[in-house]
This record gives C-alpha cells, structure tokens and sequence, in this order.
C-alpha cells in the first residue's frame, strides 16, 4: 500500500519500490506489539535489505496503530511522527528504543503525569538517538497551537494514520497485511522459520 510522502520514513525495512508490502499495524504501548518490532529488526530486515534473499521484492511498512484505552498511546505516536519529520533516518532507531522504554509509559507509571510531562521525558528519550538541532525541532513540532482544540504539527500525520487503520477495519496491534490483505495467520511469536516459510509461498517476483 501507498504512503503519504510525510510518511515515508515508516518504510523501516526493503525499498519503497519494492513490489510486495507488509503493513504491520504496531502500538508503541502493546507488549506484543513491542515483540514485533523485535523480529522485524533481527528478520525480516536483513531478509529485505540490500544484499538479502528478498531484497528489491518486499518492503515492511510501520503503520501507527493508536490504541485509546491506553491513554499515553497517543502521546507517543505523536512523539514518532514528530521524529520521522525532524529527524526521518532516525525514525526505527527511535522506535526500538521506545519499544525498549515503553513500560514507562504504561498505564500505571504514567498515571500521574501530565501530557506535557510524558512529551518532555518523550523529547529526553528521543534525544538519546536524534541529534541536538532535530531535538529542539522535535519539542517544536509537539508544541499545542495557539487555539484551544487545535493540536500540533504532526496532528494531521496521526489522523491519516487513524483513518488509514479505520478504514481496514484494524482493531488490535499487532496486525499484519500482505499486499493489502490481512494475513491472520502472522503472530508476533513468529521467528526465522515461520517468516521464511511464509514468505517462500508468498513471494511471486
């Protein structure tokens, strides 16, 4: 499937070229999300980048998937989007470590904070791995608007990538699409073996 060009950064593994997708619906609060993210850095992207068996025919895309009963799941989607704008080659980097750090901001440890105070540990979090001057870009891209219900900069971002879900009827995280359809049979409990059985039936170029 397409993207938005805000959003091509969400292109974490293969080329944007590549003929084959897999969207992987992802929650940065979902533990079972946060195993995906594992498996897709450790397998599936050295199978898609150059030099892999599948390299130039698969490409795995990010899709933000916002889960509300979680009342920070919003907050650090915004905090990735607002990465892949000021700082786009860091947008994996970032994600890994916020899969890494997202018991901080599980419902529980973040239950006394305020939304500005889960920004500012965001934008610590972020600056482990972005550089100084994406830093200060990234804090301004969170910055609310002057009107009272108007959101940010990356708001529009997260709304496509809602809308995106809506529309394909994506309820929990993680969900995996191959070339549009879902693919119920993927779980984040998959490894080498079951991805490389997978994509040897499935891979037709």
């Amino acid at each position: 499937m397409t993207l938005q060009p805000s959003l091509r950064p969400l292109v974490v593994a293969g080329s944007l070229e590549a003929p084959h997708t897999l969207d992987i619906f992802l929650d940065y609060v979902c533990p079972f999300s946060s195993k995906m993210a594992l498996i897709i850095d450790g397998v599936l992207k050295p199978l898609f980048e150059s030099g892999g068996k599948y390299a130039g025919k698969v490409k795995a895309i990010i899709r933000l998937q916002v889960q509300p009963w979680h009342a920070t799941s919003t907050l650090t989607h915004e905090s990735a989007l607002a990465v892949a704008r000021a700082s786009p080659e860091h947008f994996w980097p970032y994600s890994l470590l916020l899969f890494k750090n997202q018991g901080d901001y599980f419902d529980i440890p973040a239950s006394t904070l305020t939304p500005l105070q889960v920004r500012e540990n965001l934008a610590k979090l972020a600056a482990q791995v972005i550089p100084p001057a994406a830093v200060e870009e990234f804090k301004e891209l969170l910055r609310l608007k002057s009107t009272p219900n108007g959101g940010n900069a990356v708001t529009d971002d997260l709304k496509y990538t809602i809308k995106f879900s809506r529309q394909n009827s994506i309820h929990v995280s993680p969900t995996v699409l191959w070339d549009g359809l879902v693919a119920n049979e993927i779980s984040s409990s998959w490894e080498t073996k079951e991805w490389s059985e997978f994509l040897a039936a499935k891979v037709k170029v």
